[in-house]
């Protein structure tokens, strides 16, 4: 993989195809190898991008806590598309990367075609709470290495891939538990535990013009509220629930996933994706006018 020098580091990325760029941001498990399927599905008529964050090898694994943060991961998205020169592409997060995909679409709507937000908001109910257990898992890395959390892609968010797609899940978990203890706790600590909350972004969602999907699985309890927040707040934006589905959309619903973000595309290359109305009062059924 070639790497691009970002902010002072150096990111690693894959480009594939030929076409209009789609850019993977891969979740916090997760990596670019995550997004496998679906670079094999959207290389075929588009230029894929996919990379891996600060913190996981082969991009560089800073050791300053202060260099992990959000505005970090949208600046190193930013940075790695002034890289490649590109300079409109669709943004398509998983979790960690759907909070890349909005904050980017927030400062940077002019690169932004488009947005998918996938099975994002962990953390957004309860931040108090959200923010302990981040940091008592960061120490937990940093004392006892990637071994010692291997529970976690077994938690209730995730087990629907080990169900449906056993081979997928060995894969996912091998990788994830090689992931670099140290990068893995400082983005704990910097990017989820610090994040703003998705209620806190009512304001910026609403002055967002960029077209978005929202995607989440209804057994990814996290995030549903948070998805139907963001659903009544973004204008261009469309909501799409995968039944018996967790965290790992893309890698459990492969085809589903794949499908549903080219027919987002589609409507939004054809005019076809509409702009709700925020200010229409959608509580109350609108009566007849008896005076007519």
């Amino acid at each position: 993989m070639p790497s691009a020098s970002v902010n002072g580091i150096n990111l690693h990325y894959e480009t594939r195809g030929q076409g209009f760029p789609i850019v993977f941001v891969h979740e916090y498990a997760g990596s670019w190898e995550s997004w496998n399927s679906q670079v094999e599905f959207f290389s075929r008529n588009y230029t894929t991008v996919s990379y891996n964050a600060r913190g996981y090898p082969p991009s560089d694994v800073p050791t300053d806590p202060d260099a992990y943060s959000q505005q970090h991961a949208v600046d190193d998205l930013y940075e790695l598309l002034r890289h490649l020169d590109i300079k409109e592409a669709y943004v398509c997060g998983l979790s960690m990367g759907g909070n890349v995909a909005l904050h980017f679409a927030f400062q940077h709507p002019e690169m932004a075609r488009g947005i998918v937000v996938a099975g994002t908001g962990s953390g957004s109910t309860d931040s108090s709470r959200w923010g302990h257990q981040v940091n008592d898992l960061a120490t937990r890395m940093e004392t006892l290495g990637m071994d010692s959390m291997a529970f976690y892609t077994r938690t209730q968010t995730r087990t629907q891939l080990l169900r449906k797609r056993p081979d997928a899940w060995e894969e996912f978990n091998r990788l994830f538990l090689s992931h670099s203890a140290i990068g893995s706790a400082l983005t704990f600590r910097g990017v989820q535990g610090k994040r703003p909350s998705i209620f806190e972004l009512g304001d910026q969602c609403r002055r967002l013009s960029v077209p978005a999907i929202i995607m989440v699985g209804d057994e990814d309890a996290p995030c549903i509220e948070t998805s139907l927040f963001l659903k009544r707040n973004i204008g261009p934006s469309g909501l799409l629930v995968f039944p018996q589905t967790g965290h790992t959309m893309n890698l459990e619903e492969p085809m589903l996933f794949n499908h549903s973000v080219q027919m987002f595309i589609n409507a939004v290359e054809e005019g076809r994706w509409a702009t709700q109305d925020l200010s229409l009062d959608q509580d109350f059924l609108v009566t007849p006018d008896d005076s007519s």
